[in-house]
């Protein structure tokens, strides 16, 4: 069963609370599989222009209503606090709005531990400078179909005036949906209570709907701050946009140096993301991989870490384990329900293979978008990044990083519990290289209109 005809197969619209018809799809709807996509990059020069490309892309946009049958492309648009300004939304809005939003990713590098070869000075430049204004996203079922889409956005830019073309990417993946790595991906994603669908099996509910929708009752038993006006917070997200490339070579050579066979290479790879590459987790699967288990949507969740409590079968250092303790024991407490994020990830450059080398990740483009949407979306990374990715005190492993996403300014140390005493693995380097990112807004249907009306002066002084 793909992952389209799951999601349909446990829709449920007499449980449909939230106004789906209103929220961008790409917030609630999976993408298809396989996929293919594009993230185009655009900076505002003229408020006027921009706000009219906003109105020729917004019937474009896919809603979360009908999402079944939107099998051939799926856009989405997000804007960030400069595009905001750029587009003249009024001051009392943009003051609306979360600091760490208004501040951009770059301002915040120290909160997130961007340092480095991974401090915005080194970045893309359409990244750099709050450059990125929107990010105009399209996912597709094969190439006919992304390319058809393109030449619809593409004639809206073109048609449009005042709008300049920062920098595309395109992206895809097969039925695997594998990163880079070749490890697949976007496994584990939250149920939203209200939108319809039924939680799978090891899901023990849903989250509540304010925690990826703005305007909705949080885990906390009340919305959220949304930003004013109604119609420009309401049924909209936040996004957290991070492009990473991958050091693909590295860590083949890496695994190669630590282990002597295929398997032995493998299962160090499995141990350090917590998943085996098919996406069979570790706690079910703890000796080889199970390419069925690994695809069966109704069991690859179906599991916690109760009863791995010495870390033996999935350790506490690997890097699914960490961004989703899943009930294990912590030293730190964090409520996991306030730190769940619905991930969109995409990845882009050619498949895995066993045979890459560090001598070709330079002539080889190989990454992933981090993309991850979240009311709380800019606390939450923040969190991540200071407490599971770039440090161990959470788990008792001291400066101890994410064996995946961690920046290692100095090669580090990756911690396997075995009996009778624990196996350290070093020389960790960083894998995953930050070329770029900026925090985005995803704003509703409603306020896509209102924003490209620009009929907004007595509506913002009366908020």
């Amino acid at each position: 069963m793909g992952i389209l005809s799951e999601l349909v197969s446990r829709f449920r619209r007499e449980n449909v609370s939230l106004e789906l018809d209103d929220i961008q799809a790409l917030i609630l709807r999976s993408r298809p599989e396989p996929y293919v996509g594009i993230h185009a990059m655009l900076h505002v020069d003229d408020a006027a222009g921009g706000r009219d490309l906003l109105r020729r892309l917004e019937p474009h946009i896919s809603t979360a209503a009908g999402w079944a049958e939107e099998l051939d492309t799926w856009t989405g648009v997000a804007i960030s606090y400069p595009g905001l300004e750029a587009l003249g939304v009024p001051k009392a809005s943009l003051e609306s709005f979360p600091v760490a939003f208004k501040a951009g990713m770059a301002a915040r590098a120290h909160q997130l531990r961007d340092f480095g070869e991974n401090a915005p000075e080194t970045w893309e430049e359409e990244y750099r400078d709050g450059y990125c204004h929107i990010a105009l996203t399209i996912y597709a079922r094969d190439n006919d179909a992304l390319d058809g889409a393109i030449a619809r956005a593409f004639r809206e830019l073109k048609s449009s005036t005042g709008v300049t073309l920062a920098g595309t990417n395109r992206f895809g993946a097969d039925e695997e949906a594998k990163n880079p790595f070749g490890f697949r991906d976007s496994i584990s994603q939250p149920t939203v209570a209200g939108s319809g669908l039924d939680t799978v099996p090891g899901q023990e509910r849903s989250i509540a709907a304010g925690e990826f929708i703005l305007g909705e009752d949080s885990e906390t038993g009340s919305p959220l701050l949304t930003p004013a006006p109604d119609v420009l917070g309401r049924n909209g997200s936040y996004i957290v946009l991070r492009k990473y490339a991958s050091k693909v070579g590295a860590f083949n050579d890496f695994l190669r140096h630590h282990a002597s066979t295929d398997d032995e290479q493998d299962l160090l790879g499995a141990k350090m993301f917590g998943r085996w590459r098919s996406g069979a987790p570790l706690v079910l699967s703890p000796h080889m991989d199970d390419v069925e288990l690994g695809a069966d949507p109704n069991r690859n969740n179906n599991f916690d870490y109760a009863d791995d409590e010495a870390g033996l079968a999935c350790p506490y250092a690997s890097h699914s384990r960490r961004l989703n303790p899943r009930y294990g024991r912590t030293t730190i407490l964090a409520d996991e329900n306030i730190h769940r994020i619905i991930r969109r990830s995409s990845t882009f450059g050619p498949k895995w293979t066993r045979e890459r080398t560090a001598a070709q990740d330079a002539e080889i483009e190989s990454g992933i978008f981090f993309i991850f949407i979240s009311a709380r979306a800019f606390d939450t990374i923040e969190f991540l990044q200071q407490e599971w990715i770039n440090r161990g005190n959470f788990i008792d492993l001291g400066d101890e990083r994410d064996p995946i996403v961690g920046l290692h300014e100095n090669p580090g140390t990756f911690t396997i519990p075995t009996e009778p005493v624990r196996k350290r693995v070093h020389e960790v380097t960083t894998f995953n290289r930050l070329r770029g990112g900026e925090y985005m807004f995803m704003p509703s249907l409603s306020a896509l209109r209102w924003m490209a009306a620009g009929e907004w002066d007595g509506e913002a002084q009366a908020s």
